[in-house]
């Protein structure tokens, strides 16, 4: 389906609104702390010491980004529906925990009243944005409106594998760490998951298991989806690469920083584990990023299906198939031969023009939990 103009005007403005949030929070923290130490309170070093404790992560930024993307895709993309749609679920996911995580006790040990008055508020704006950005998504949908009207794309046959194989191979590892964090640390369940007051976070993010399990739901939906090649498959492929990127990055970054390769063999089989998963999920982001950004393949509507169509026998393109070669194009109808019984008995109708298909296109979070840091760090 397609998206009515104001419903692709309505979504940017929103998406314009969620940037214009997460922008305000990032400004706040670059002016509250040293910009090179908030990039290493980002990346998770433990030496780092900001002189004022930071309200977001480096996942706000990814959002940054992903806001402002929508907002562009929205007024020009032919996927804008499902745009729409996995930037208002990421967000409403998001923000949902700062709703009852914002008021604990030991988020009043950490924050000032004032801050955490202005992070409910922001959660709340979010969460009403993101709602908003899905009644968008339903309510200004309409079928195309001629031949000429883009439709929606989907990734091709070499992408959709490859945001498959790496997108569900991502979120199994995912899923074994937060099972690996729950068995050997029982008691910071459901802290972990829920927010309390034994276990700290980013002020206006959520707790990190919360995180940890969002990022591997959107990867599995994402890469099953694409299996398929589902029109929605590219946006939520995207979002899901773009919350991956996070927790790669950063672990890469401290792995290098620390000069962690360079002692690999005496580290412990867990921190071995942690170190590959880092480096994997920083591969498995950037690689799912390259495969699903071009655009996809169009919709062909009647008989003909995805693709051209071409060669002796099969469906042309939009090419009426009088003689022997193909079959009638898209558009075009039979021709009347000498002994069809027309108005003109023996006389060949004029040949419809060519008909016209539509065109067609070309964690989130922390890195996994580690277990205690290396030696000497």
């Amino acid at each position: 389906m397609i998206l009515t103009r104001g419903a692709r005007a309505t979504g940017s403005v929103l998406c314009g609104v969620l940037a214009v949030i997460v922008a305000s929070w990032l400004v706040r923290d670059i002016r509250a702390v040293e910009f090179g130490e908030l990039l290493r309170y980002w990346a998770g070093f433990p030496d780092a010491h900001p002189r004022a404790l930071a309200a977001t992560t480096a996942t706000d930024a990814v959002l940054l980004v992903v806001y402002v993307v929508a907002a562009v895709a929205a007024l020009r993309s032919a996927v804008a529906a499902t745009v729409l749609v996995a930037t208002g679920v990421v967000t409403v996911a998001v923000r949902l925990p700062g709703l009852w995580s914002i008021g604990s006790r030991a988020m009043e040990s950490s924050y000032s009243d004032d801050l955490r008055g202005r992070a409910l508020i922001s959660a709340f704006a979010a969460l009403a944005a993101g709602i908003a950005l899905l009644i968008t998504a339903g309510a200004g949908r309409r079928p195309p409106d001629g031949s000429y009207e883009r439709l929606p794309t989907r990734p091709g046959p070499g992408a959709s594998v490859t945001a498959f194989l790496l997108l569900c191979a991502a979120g199994a590892v995912l899923v074994a760490w937060q099972i690996r964090q729950v068995v050997k640390y029982p008691e910071i369940f459901p802290d972990w998951y829920l927010g309390g007051d034994r276990l700290t976070h980013a002020l206006v993010d959520p707790p990190l298991g919360w995180a940890s399990v969002l990022t591997a739901l959107f990867c599995l939906f994402a890469g099953v989806s694409a299996l398929s090649h589902a029109v929605h498959s590219r946006p939520f492929g995207l979002v899901a690469a773009a919350l991956l990127l996070p927790g790669g990055v950063s672990g890469v970054a401290m792995t290098v920083h620390y000069e962690l390769f360079d002692h690999f063999g005496s580290l412990s089989t867990e921190t071995q584990l942690t170190l590959a998963s880092w480096f994997f999920e920083a591969f498995v982001a950037v690689l799912v990023l390259i495969a699903l950004a071009p655009r996809g393949f169009a919709d062909v509507p009647g008989p003909l299906k995805p693709g051209y169509g071409s060669g002796y026998g099969q469906p042309g393109y939009g090419t009426p198939g009088y003689g022997g070669y193909g079959t009638p194009g898209y558009g075009s109808e039979a021709h009347s031969g000498p002994d069809d019984d027309g108005p003109n008995p023996g006389q060949r109708p004029p040949a419809p023009g060519p008909g016209y298909g539509y065109p067609q296109g070309g964690g989130f979070g922390p890195p996994p939990p580690p277990s205690q840091p290396p030696p000497g760090w």
